[in-house]
């Protein structure tokens, strides 16, 4: 492999400018001429430094809105000459081409741009970036003389590779920075022809299919055009791209390596972290099954998640009030857990939470005076999303790994009305027994199953997650709930699965539940209606289950 490599001459060209004058001020440390384009060699220049304009090495001016800048020869090829070649050096003397030894690129942020809501076409096919992915393959090709920059992330170990080795860096660094950059075209790539495949009529898709032996466009068919009435099936073959983000400090356990991979620029992975320690492997698996299970309630919530599970749900008309309902289901298990609000955190619910040993907060927004409340704790972490695409992610599709292979569903997205309810009682539920069976049914779909939620007046009284049998997981609910003062009585029962016996609504009974729902769906259903029937408990069948396994 070649040897270390002097960077005498860097082309930077960025959308995302974070970092980018502590770079330049690295480079100019080792008196490395920069050469750069548009709004990048405006920001170089109002930081002080000195930049050549693209348009100078060229010849030709930017021109059709910036659409046509770098590709050029004299561009081009001083990435693509070797230069240990000695017909390329002779090429690149006849034509007046100065070798490039970095190149700094990211793209125009398509990806980010598909995400916002109401995005049209144009304004997407605009963020579609030409010149920056050809800068970068054509510098990758040549890995073993140029170096070649994706991401911001990266300018640190670059900058610090430099200074130890008097502004060279090696040949490993510039073919890891190689792979890692035809990694982010290839990503770029998929995004561009999913969304143009979105975009397509069903009967275009199915034309292109044929074409498509990776099957990429499957994730953005089922998500846009499938419904529950579509014959539409997953494709043949399915291509996962995903950009590395860091190195975890271990996984679920010390023995295990880890690192956070992203994949769509939503979700928790994506998240801003304002405060606190580095985010651990269990931190990302419970902050994601938090979010996601208050984002299902549209009443201002408060969810308290420990090992994906919720140990206490609450709604209220501010946080403070939801807060305190979600802690008083289960406040021993509490400590340690994950805080997860669906409104923009405010001081008065910072104080509560903080008198609470939490591991992370996560939230759309805080107050400037939540934040500084949640900082007089130094390791805990502050989580923010608050862009509505990060918040809603565009994708409704999951994969599980499994030995061998990669499990792949639709999400389990739907959202229970209670004109969707049919009831089977008797006695049909009040309309407060009604919130809390609504309410109790959508914790529930967030509970490991066998799962039972008892629940009343917007608050969860017991959670009973994971047992073997459903029984158990009533009992263990009411367990929970002994420490309120009412207990269970009044309160509303929720199953993620039907009841396969009586035995289940005779359990509820003996502690004042008044209210069931549950998908239905049993051969014996007929015998669980009479037991609620007997006791004076109203029951309601939703038709869909919510296992989570």
């Amino acid at each position: 492999m070649s040897e270390f490599r002097k960077i005498k001459r860097a082309l930077l060209s960025v959308s995302d400018k974070e970092g980018l004058a502590e770079l330049a001020a690295a480079l100019n440390e080792f008196g490395v001429e920069m050469i750069s384009t548009g709004g990048t060699a405006k920001a170089l220049r109002d930081a002080g430094f000195s930049v050549t304009d693209v348009s100078e090495v060229t010849g030709f001016p930017e021109m059709m809105d910036g659409r046509v800048k770098t590709l050029h020869p004299k561009i081009h090829g001083a990435f693509l000459a070797l230069r240990e070649n000695a017909e390329h050096i002779a090429a690149m003397n006849e034509h007046g081409i100065e070798p490039i030894d970095l190149v700094v690129v990211n793209l125009y942020p398509f990806e980010q741009t598909i995400a916002k809501d109401g995005v049209s076409l144009e304004e997407a096919v605009e963020n579609i970036d030409i010149g920056g992915p050809a800068m970068i393959r054509s510098a990758s090709k040549n890995w073993r003389d140029v170096a070649v920059v994706t991401d911001s992330r990266l300018y640190a170990e670059i900058i610090d590779e430099m200074r130890a080795n008097d502004g060279s860096l090696s040949p490993e660094t510039r073919s890891r920075l190689a792979a890692l950059a035809y990694t982010r075209t290839a990503a770029y790539d998929l995004a561009i022809s999913s969304y143009l495949a979105s975009q397509l009529p069903n009967d275009d898709l199915e034309r292109l299919e044929p074409l498509n032996p990776l099957g990429h466009l499957s994730f953005f068919e089922i998500a846009d055009e499938a419904d529950a009435d579509d014959d539409n099936e997953f494709s043949e073959y399915v291509n996962i791209e995903l950009a590395k983000a860091a190195d975890l400090r271990y996984g679920e356990n010390p023995h295990q390596r880890a690192a956070l991979y992203t994949a769509d620029g939503g979700g928790i992975a994506n998240a801003e972290q304002l405060h606190g320690k580095e985010m651990s492997f269990n931190n990302y698996v419970d902050a994601d099954a938090a979010w996601a299970l208050v984002n299902d309630l549209d009443e201002t919530a408060v969810a308290i998640i420990k090992h994906t599970n919720p140990s206490g749900v609450g709604t209220g008309d501010t946080n403070l009030d939801a807060y305190k309902r979600a802690l008083a289901t289960d406040p021993v298990s509490a400590f340690g857990g994950i805080v997860a609000f669906n409104r923009k955190v405010d001081a008065a619910a910072a104080n509560a939470v903080i008198e609470v040993f939490s591991e992370v907060i996560v939230a759309p927004d805080y107050d400037d005076e939540a934040v500084e409340i949640f900082r007089s704790k130094k390791n805990l972490r502050i989580l923010k999303l608050s862009d509505p695409a990060i918040r809603h992610p565009r994708s409704a599709i999951e994969h599980r790994q499994i030995s061998g292979g990669f499990l792949i569903q639709d999400a389990d997205v739907h959202r229970l009305n209670a004109d969707d309810l049919n009831i089977v009682t008797q006695r049909r539920p009040t309309e407060d027994e009604l919130r809390s069976m609504l309410f109790a049914w959508t914790v529930c779909k967030h509970v490991r199953s066998n799962a039972i939620v008892f629940a009343r007046d917007g608050q969860t009284l017991g959670v009973g997650a994971g047992q073997m049998n459903r029984v158990d997981s009533i009992r263990i609910a009411a367990m929970r709930a002994e420490r309120f003062e009412l207990g269970l009585k009044g309160s509303a029962l929720a199953s993620d699965a039907f009841f396969p016996f009586r035995d289940n609504v005779d359990e509820a009974a003996k502690f004042g539940v008044t209210a069931i729902i549950q998908p239905g769906g049993s051969v014996k259903d007929d015998e669980s209606i009479a037991a609620a029937n007997e006791h004076g408990i109203a029951m309601a069948f939703t038709g869909i289950r919510h296992f989570k396994h």
